[in-house]
Parts: C-alpha cells; structure tokens; sequence
C-alpha cells in the first residue's frame, strides 16, 4: 500500500508527524511525507521537523504565499503532478489550512482516497476560509478521523456515513506528549530572567486579527493592561511581525511596555513556555487544546471557536476582541488558576495508533 502524508503549514506536521513516522515502520506501506511549502518561512517550518524527530519531507511544492484562491489552486495543480507520478492508493491530510483542501481535491480528482485528520471541527463561521476547507475536505473524504464526540455530531447532522468516521482522539496531543517527556533544555523564559508561573505567553496570527491593524492593536492594548500585572512573552508569528511594522516608533514604545517580543520559537520551546506559564492569550485552535491538556487557563481573542469541547472541559474562555471582553476573560483566568478541568477522552497520546489501524484495515477491506 502506498500512502502520501500532507503538511503544508506548522500545526498540519504537529498533526501528522506521528502518524507519519508510524506508517514509516509498517510493513507493506510505501509512504511519502510532502510539503507544500504553504509555510515556506524557516523559522516556521524547518526547525519544527528536528524537534518531532521527522525527516525532512521527500518533495516540497514550493507553494509559497498569495491569496487563498492563488495558494489553494497552486498546491492543486503541483500535487496532481505528484499523484500522476507516484499512483498512491490513499492520501492523508490533517487540519483546514488551504493545503488541506488543495491535496484533498486534487486526490479526489486523481480518484484517491482521502483520509482527514481533525476531520468535523466546525465554527459555523462561513466569513472564516478555513470553515471552507474543513467542510469541503470532510465530504471529500473517505476516512473522516475526528477527535472529540462534537466532531462525530456534526459529521452526523451534515449526512455522513457514520462507516466512514472514527474518533481516534487528537493526534496534536500524541506530538506534545511525545516532545515534552523527553529531557529539556533552558528555554525563552529562563533566557528572559522570568520564572515558571510569572509570566503569561502571547500568540497572534490569524489574518482577521492581524491583517486589520486598528483590531490588532486593540487586542495589543488589552495585553498592554495584562503586562501592567504580570510579564508577558510575544513570540512574534512573521505575518504578525511584519503588520506592525507599519507603527510609528512613538506608538510602538507605549505597545510593548511590559511585554517581551521575541522571534517565533521552535515547536518544543514553545510547548515549554505554554506547560510553564500562568496564562495564555492566543487566537490559535491547536493552543487552545495544548492549553486543555497542560491545565493552563486560556483566553481565545476570537468571536467562536471550533473546539468548543476546550471551553466545556477544559481551561478556555472565549473572550471576543474587544477591549472589555479580553479584560474580563484574563481577569476570569488569572482567578481559576488551579481550577478544576478535564482531558477529554482519548486525548491520551495513541491517537495515531488508531488512524494506522483504521486505515489499515480499509485497506484490506479495499
């Protein structure tokens, strides 16, 4: 059997590298690990492979930036070319980055099986391209791999065969789990003289936060309020880094009072920095679980979440982008540090063990 792994940004090889590295040592799998180079950006992208333990990918694309529609027909049309040449029986995408939808077409195009990991995640959210990409990829699909009974309900609501969805749990907890056991190393926070607990971590990369410069510095002003109680760590996505740019000099120095500015870090940095802080501001999804499995209290600058089982079980609180909303929701988590919150089932560290299975068997069944 022959089987293609797609990533194109840095949560799809959070998500796939272990059940990447699973189907390496299967007998009787042929696999290929392509990059689409959607993250072309090193600091993105490269380091993230050494921190997995993943080799590097066998072909990249080379997509590169440009609208929604120039990256997802870009990575169409190249990927084709890598199926016409390598005949796969089954493709694997992860998440609802435009890779995702791009490979999943062009698979279903070439009449080859799609498997979806992360498959029926919803926000409702049709103004957000990735609703786009999650619910067209998941029709698409032949295996839907979902990661919380949610998932399975709205799978279930849109008509697909409940024959062809299996929750395996979330494949993003098997790489933390993973990464985080392994003996550490002295990261940002020691580097900044801050200490475990005494710092809150802030990520922001989501184009309708970042893009429109008046929002972002509303969010940055709230922060701005956070840093007056406790430091703050910013380690900068490049989208994010180069919007505010465009600050004049005598803004930007009222904007990071109290708060450290960093590059991106590498993946197990980062996830050290997440397991250590007292509180993380992020309008990232795959944070929003990190955060659910560490007990660390979590503000979500976004209206909605497609994970709302890290709200109902776990530590997040989605708090909008206004100015009061965010101030009350950090308010919320500083006051619940400790407080009660559950892993949801199956977010255990095997979910990867699963897909290869359920996949395996299909493949017999074919």
């Amino acid at each position: 059997m022959r089987v293609i792994s797609v990533v194109g940004t840095r949560p799809n090889i959070v998500k796939i590298a272990p059940v990447a590295r699973l189907l390496r040592g299967t007998p009787g799998v042929d696999h290929l690990l392509v990059h689409t180079g959607q993250h072309y950006d090193t600091e993105m992208s490269d380091s993230i492979f050494e921190d997995l333990e993943l080799s590097q990918a066998e072909v990249n694309l080379g997509t590169g930036s440009g609208t929604h529609a120039e990256q997802t027909a870009t990575v169409l049309m190249r990927f084709e070319q890598v199926l016409h040449r390598t005949k796969p029986d089954w493709v694997i995408v992860a998440g609802d980055v435009n890779s995702t939808l791009g490979c999943a077409l062009a698979a279903a195009q070439a009449e080859v099986r799609v498997a979806h990991v992360e498959a029926g995640l919803r926000s409702f959210d049709w103004r957000m391209p990735e609703e786009v990409n999650r619910v067209l990829t998941d029709r698409i699909a032949a295996l839907l791999f979902t990661h919380c009974e949610d998932a399975d309900q709205n799978l279930a609501r849109e008509g697909i065969p409940s024959d062809r969805v299996h929750r395996v749990g979330n494949v993003m907890i098997d790489s933390l789990v993973e990464v985080l056991r392994r003996p550490g190393r002295a990261g940002i926070v020691q580097g900044l003289g801050l200490r475990p607990g005494e710092y809150a971590l802030l990520t922001l990369h989501r184009p309708e936060n970042v893009d429109d410069l008046p929002t972002l510095l509303r969010i940055l002003g709230a922060v701005r309020e956070l840093a007056t109680q406790i430091p703050v760590i910013f380690p900068m996505h490049p989208r994010t880094a180069c919007r505010l740019d465009s600050v004049p000099a005598s803004e930007a120095s009222r904007i990071w009072r109290g708060i450290h500015r960093t590059r991106p870090l590498g993946y197990r940095d980062f996830l050290k920095a997440v397991q250590e802080a007292a509180l993380v501001v992020t309008d990232s999804g795959g944070v929003q679980e990190e955060t659910t499995y560490l007990g660390i209290p979590c503000v979500t600058v976004r209206e909605n979440t497609e994970r709302p089982i890290t709200v109902r079980l776990g530590t997040n609180v989605v708090a909008g982008t206004s100015l009061e909303g965010i101030r009350q929701a950090c308010r919320q988590a500083r006051e619940a540090r400790g407080w009660s919150r559950e892993i949801p089932p199956l977010w255990d560290g095997k979910a990867a063990p699963r897909i290869v299975e359920h996949l395996l068997r299909a493949a017999d069944r074919a």
